[in-house]
């Protein structure tokens, strides 16, 4: 059984464009990736709802509830590593107070091999992306999310 995440993408239409909340993924593995950006996902526990999963994992991550709205399915992609992750997209009003209040961390042997375990923040930073510049800096089997975006409907 492949290991399963959900998440939440905020976006909002300005101007006749769609820009989406992404966070960027703490540590030092992600610290120089160019692609290292993601929707606000978690892991999704054992008998629980996915979507539950989806808001829990947001309110953990950003240490602020999901935004209030309409969730719209945007399905499940299979990133590299084998992972699937589930993701609904949740259309804000302009000038939405979307924001990375304090994200739940994890512990990781740092640096490799010594030893030494160190706590890092599960995402280090939010943003909002215009959806063109978001394609270039999600995890590329997350850009499948973007693209589904225009056609989701509540």
């Amino acid at each position: 059984m492949p290991r399963t995440s959900a998440g939440l993408l905020p976006f909002v239409r300005e101007e006749g464009a769609t820009r989406v909340w992404l966070g960027h993924m703490g540590g030092p593995l992600w610290a120089r990736r160019p692609r290292g950006w993601t929707i606000v996902k978690g892991e999704v526990e054992p008998g629980e709802d996915v979507l539950a999963a989806a808001e829990r994992e947001f309110a953990e991550e950003t240490g602020a509830p999901a935004p209030a709205g309409p969730r719209l399915a945007l399905g499940q992609v299979r990133q590299s590593g084998g992972k699937v992750v589930h993701a609904w997209a949740i259309e804000v009003t302009k000038g939405a107070d979307v924001t990375l209040v304090e994200s739940s961390t994890f512990d990781l042997e740092w640096p490799p091999r010594s030893g030494l375990r160190q706590s890092f923040p599960e995402l280090d930073r939010g943003e909002w992306h215009d959806i063109g510049a978001a394609r270039e800096l999600v995890v590329a089997a997350q850009t499948a999310f973007l693209d589904r975006l225009p056609a989701a409907s509540p």
